[in-house]
């Protein structure tokens, strides 16, 4: 059997970790993507794009005779790609990927938290939690470059970010490019995780700003107080909230999204997903949203339980996707105590930026590592997703709860590993078959199709239309047909006009009477797609593109 990239790279990923990364490299380079996939450089950008999600029921809300699979991202074999530093540097006890990684140009930028084995000495422990940064040229290969901007162990030969002021502890770093800011000083923006003092030590969130994104500037005046915020110098009500989850734009407003426990309009068991908003990345609403909330959660379990019951853990970290977010949450398996916590990654998505829903209910995304693995006992949602050629990436961390609340020094832990999927497919719509089978529920012979919801067209006067599904061949099509927005069918891109597609591909241009860019559509169009042909189970729909031609 002939094997592809992919499949020579699960192949050689079976040798060590050691061993594994060059050897899958040289193979993905030795076997290129299917024929029928562009080469890397000429995939569209995603971002500014419209997608149809097979997932996605608000964009997908009518379906006939069709099933969603969903599927679990692999772990890259040479897992961490950053690892802990050597004794000495700034992140020698922990690399915790509360962090960012973003593409410009073609380089990927990640910043993430770092903890030094300095931390046992230090009397006021947020003060050894910084902020650091790695760069790479493909997304697996990553380097600490020397900044020379940060004095730690007598010198500033290192990868830590400067900010002002400092110190101030930073639990995450959540990091968005916001190249249309009116203000260059603030072309990047980080949300970040601090703490404060009332009682006790609560968290709350610092807004930071930068224009190079490595001098970052707090936007609010503050004098910290042994790596804290007074309480006086704070942006959001005098609450315990985590934003280690995500920070993104949307509908021109600012989210920051993270945990706590505090009650909202009823009562939740434990850690939920809460996002405050701002207009301006200074100023921030005392009010918030509740985004997402886990259906064991609506069972109070009672007072002093906060660790029990299944959870939310740290919010959302998000994949702005242009019309939706895509999203990974952690999915905290509480118990009664810290040593018998456990953390998996779970899979959301919004259309609102607001609300998330799971496509597949109390789902599993991404599974920690057994006991003895790098990524043993829980795992952290970065807020990294990049596609890569014909991959998508998913960066993501770990945290062992286990040796939490012990009062015990901090144990080494972290680095920052890569689950991977064939670009864009989460998941897929295929052929439900079950009601072809012998017995008394036999169905008669239906069509498998779904018809889209509503797509504002961008102002361009032109449009491309692709389309990534798999097991297309002579005897299994999708056929696409355009539809108004109250589905009355376009004539000439419907019925004996609709576009065949026959062909597998991650970006398979969908082509009507041989036409592929489009123009003079009504304002908003919808689509119909049928899964024909005698082999038309083995069709895999993962996702329909609508691309402005510039």
């Amino acid at each position: 059997m002939m094997l592809n990239g992919n499949a020579m790279a699960q192949q050689l990923c079976r040798l060590s970790s050691a061993a594994c990364l060059p050897l899958l490299l040289a193979a993905l380079a030795a076997f290129p993507a299917q024929a029928e996939d562009p080469p890397s450089s000429e995939y569209f950008d995603e971002t500014r794009t419209h997608t149809v999600f097979a997932f996605d029921q608000v964009s997908i809300p009518y379906s006939q005779n069709l099933r969603l699979e969903m599927r679990q991202p692999t772990k890259l074999a040479a897992n961490p790609v950053v690892a802990r530093g050597a004794p000495g540097t700034p992140d020698a006890r922990a690399v915790q990927f509360y962090g960012s990684v973003i593409r410009e140009g073609k380089k990927l930028r990640m910043w993430y938290v770092a903890v030094g084995d300095d931390i046992d000495r230090i009397k006021a422990p947020s003060e050894g939690w910084r902020a650091a940064y790695a760069e790479s040229d493909d997304g697996v290969h990553w380097i600490k470059p020397n900044l020379g901007l940060v004095e730690y162990a007598g010198n500033t030969n290192n990868n830590l970010i400067l900010t002002d002021p400092a110190p101030l502890g930073f639990v995450n770093v959540k990091v968005l490019a916001d190249p249309q800011a009116a203000n260059p000083e603030q072309r990047y923006k980080i949300s970040t995780h601090v703490y404060f003092r009332h009682k006790s030590r609560l968290g709350t969130l610092a807004p930071f700003a930068s224009s190079d994104g490595l001098r970052w500037k707090l936007l609010t005046e503050a004098t910290p107080l042994k790596g804290e915020l007074d309480i006086k110098d704070l942006v959001l009500p005098a609450v315990h909230f985590e934003p280690c989850g995500g920070l993104y734009l949307w509908d021109g407003m600012y989210y920051v999204c993270g945990q706590n426990a505090m009650n909202a309009t009823q009562r939740y068991q434990g850690r939920v997903t809460r996002m405050y908003r701002s207009r301006d990345f200074v100023n921030w609403s005392p009010t918030s949203n509740i985004g997402f909330v886990r259906t064991p959660q609506y069972t109070w379990l009672g007072p002093g339980r906060s660790l029990e019951g299944e959870q939310n853990h740290e919010g959302i970290s998000v994949w702005n996707r242009r019309n939706l977010l895509l999203g990974v949450y952690g999915r905290w398996h509480g118990a009664k105590e810290w040593k018998d916590i456990r953390v998996d990654l779970g899979f959301v998505v919004s259309n609102d930026g607001l609300n998330f829903r799971e496509p597949a209910h109390e789902w599993t995304f991404l599974e920690r590592g057994a006991d003895g693995a790098w990524d043993q006992g829980g795992l952290l949602q970065g807020q990294g997703f990049e596609n890569i050629g014909n991959q998508t990436f998913i960066y993501y961390g770990a945290w062992d709860p286990r040796g939490t609340g012990s009062g015990q020094p901090l144990a080494p832990r972290g680095g920052v590993g890569i689950a991977t999927l064939p670009r864009d497919r989460f998941g897929d719509l295929v052929v439900e078959e079950a009601g072809k089978g012998p017995g008394a529920y036999q169905l008669p012979e239906i069509q498998s199709e779904f018809t889209t919801a509503a797509i504002p067209l961008a102002k361009e006067p032109t449009h491309r239309f692709f389309l990534n599904a798999d097991g297309l061949g002579p005897d299994a099509a999708l056929k696409v047909e355009i539809l108004d927005d109250k589905e009355a069918p376009l004539p000439e891109y419907s019925g004996a006009n609709a576009a065949i597609v026959r062909q597998s591909g991650l970006q398979t241009p969908i082509n009507w009477k041989n036409a592929s860019e489009l123009k003079s559509l009504p304002p908003r169009i919808r689509f119909r797609v049928v899964f024909e042909g005698a082999k038309n189970a083995a069709i895999r729909f993962s996702a329909l593109y609508v691309v402005p031609a510039s």
